[in-house]
């Protein structure tokens, strides 16, 4: 590692060979390879290498002190990100399979730049808000799933900070079955859930009546609550979320 350019890189184990990929990220995002899929604060992109297509979340450089503190102080998103999607599948949770992080500095090497997460890309044609677009006849049975998974996480005591309708992949085929992998993981809160803040995990999921009874009926039997205090929860957190426009669903 150069003092004047350093860098810190972590590659998964089956991932080494594509050390030269992820230092060329950057070069690649500022010429503008890979195919934009989200554009906002953080930009995503596919990018095919060697006939395998990745996604590579680019975050954004910090304001001026979080570049000291995600320097010296602080995991950068990116290494949040990778080390989140480790754990979810050593708990049997699915998400993209994670290939690296890199974190770079400043020239001087005392300020943080930039950082890249970089994962296998999803095969999942679905998005939980596709729930709303398009009649899917195995709708109720993901639901049902989301519920599963979601206590899943919460008997772990973990809750995912940015649960929303982008973030909840799902597909079914005959030789795999349901599938559901959950994306956008830097923000990973830990420790104990109760019914109250377990079912407010849900609040920036929209839904309706019947979608919230089959999530609160799998979420409650497997952390032993009472579904229909789950599901009163859940229509009360959801409520006091603004611009929410579950009624036209």
């Amino acid at each position: 590692m150069s003092f004047l350019h350093p860098e810190i890189l972590q590659l998964a184990p089956n991932y080494r060979h594509l050390e030269a990929f992820v230092r060329s990220l950057p070069e690649r995002f500022d010429r503008g390879e890979g195919r934009v899929i989200h554009k906002s604060r953080n930009e995503l992109r596919v990018i095919s290498h060697e006939g395998q297509a990745y996604v590579v979340k680019s975050y954004r450089r910090p304001i001026a002190v979080n570049r000291i503190v995600y320097g010296f102080l602080r995991a950068s998103k990116a290494k949040r990100a990778y080390d989140n999607a480790n754990l979810l599948l050593n708990l049997g949770i699915g998400t993209p399979e994670p290939v690296a992080y890199l974190n770079i500095r400043s020239a001087a090497g005392l300020l943080f730049d930039r950082s890249f997460f970089v994962s296998v890309a999803s095969t999942c044609p679905y998005r939980y808000e596709d729930l709303f677009k398009e009649e899917i006849p195995f709708a109720d049975e993901v639901l049902r799933a989301i519920g599963h998974l979601t206590a899943k996480l919460h008997n772990a005591g973990l809750a995912h900070k940015d649960y929303g309708r982008a973030n909840i992949l799902f597909d079914k085929t005959e030789r795999l079955g349901l599938r559901l992998e959950l994306v956008d993981l830097n923000r990973m809160a830990r420790g104990p859930l109760d019914i109250k803040a377990g079912c407010k995990n849900f609040e920036r999921l929209p839904a309706t009546p019947h979608m919230h009874r089959l999530m609160a009926e799998t979420y409650a039997a497997d952390r032993g609550f009472d579904p229909d205090e789950c599901f009163s929860l859940m229509q009360a957190y959801r409520s006091t979320q603004p611009g929410k426009i579950d009624d036209k669903y």
